[in-house]
């Protein structure tokens, strides 16, 4: 599914935010990316979806060589990359339903298929009564179940998460992973950067850490530190 060969990243600055990555996750896998803040997480994952190129080494998704996309093959290998963030990145003028319909119009989607898709992911994520309703009209958790929903309306085979629990309280976050337990279950890949110490240590599932731009620990069933 997913795999990475020799992986480093150097910045124009001479910042070296990626090491020697050698990393490969299977099909239906749910993996937590630990470290502190500059560990090297988010430029993993934006060499994943084609924000960012490698410096030097491989990086594949599926049959897909990442860093060798042609430019008019890049907006089709995203639709399988689905990618939530913290701070959520809706359209604040954009209702839920349209916010989620916006994913699909940019593949040129039809109508039919909008309209039978967008509703069936709501539902999945437990907004079928929202929407209507404004980014403004809703609560944090609210705002990020529609990002999640958006990210997932082109049924990706890999779903990035970037600490999507970030400005959530607890209880809401749990909710949040309750929805990516269930994707993940319905055979999305998941990736998931976190701080959160408590979500790893109770899921124990397969726990990755970077330190310095390096794998320094790679676990099924880990936790969060070590010490956990």
């Amino acid at each position: 599914m997913l795999r990475m060969r020799n992986v480093s990243k150097v910045y124009h600055n001479g910042t070296v935010a990626l090491t020697s990555i050698n990393l490969t996750v299977d099909k239906g896998e749910m993996v937590f990316i630990v470290g502190q803040s500059g560990a090297g997480k988010s430029t993993l994952f934006k060499l994943i979806n084609r924000k960012e190129l490698p410096t030097t080494g491989e990086v594949w998704v599926g049959r897909k060589s990442v860093p060798d996309l042609k430019k008019s093959e890049i907006p089709i290998f995203r639709r399988n990359v689905g990618m939530i963030y913290q701070d959520f990145k809706l359209l604040p003028n954009k209702t839920t339903f349209d916010n989620i319909a916006f994913a699909l119009e940019v593949i040129e989607a039809s109508r039919r298929e909008i309209l039978r898709q967008v509703p069936a992911v709501l539902e999945l994520v437990g907004l079928r009564d929202k929407g209507k309703a404004y980014p403004h009209e809703l609560s944090g958790g609210e705002q990020q179940r529609v990002s999640l929903a958006r990210a997932i309306v082109n049924r990706p085979i890999v779903l990035m998460a970037d600490e999507p629990t970030g400005n959530l309280d607890p209880e809401t976050s749990w909710g949040i992973m309750d929805l990516l337990v269930e994707i993940n279950r319905r055979g999305t890949t998941v990736l998931m950067a976190t701080h959160n110490k408590d979500i790893v240590n109770r899921m124990r599932r397969r726990v990755i850490a970077l330190e310095d731009g390096k794998i320094i620990r790679d676990e099924q069933r880990g936790a969060y530190d070590i010490e956990s």
